[in-house]
């Protein structure tokens, strides 16, 4: 499994998970539309739930004993997931999602490239991303 395979599933990205708060569709939501372009019911067989991912990783922050920033720190948001955050796995992360090879040569625009792409890749993805992080 992929490191950001792994992201997704610790969050609960592209799994049914009806059964969550954080899966349910939002009020008001009376259809959305499908790939195929159709209509059907907000929730109804969507394989691809929204999941909050701001509510969810400040949720796993309280439980945290340390003051973790996953909002800037891809470091704090892999810590936060009880990943891999050394520098070879942010690495690996970053090829994964295709970094720009003149920014993994140098680490910190490496890291602010990727924390950047999960973000964006988890809102790609089914997350519910403010779009102040994107």
């Amino acid at each position: 499994m992929s490191l950001f395979s792994t992201i997704l599933s610790k969050l609960g990205i592209g799994e049914a998970h009806a059964d969550t708060p954080a899966a349910a569709p939002t009020t008001g939501a009376t259809e959305t539309t499908t790939p195929a372009g159709s209509t059907a019911p907000a929730g109804a067989g969507n394989h691809m739930s929204q999941v909050d991912v701001a509510a969810k990783l400040d949720g796993l922050a309280t439980q945290k004993g340390e003051q973790l920033n996953w909002k800037t720190s891809i470091v704090d948001l892999l810590k936060l997931l009880d990943l891999d955050s050394s520098l070879t796995a942010r690495q690996e992360l970053a090829k994964e999602l295709n970094c720009p090879a003149d920014k993994l040569g140098d680490s910190a625009q490496m890291n602010m490239w990727l924390h950047k792409a999960v973000l964006q890749k988890l809102a790609d993805n089914g997350g519910n991303v403010p779009a102040d992080l994107l």
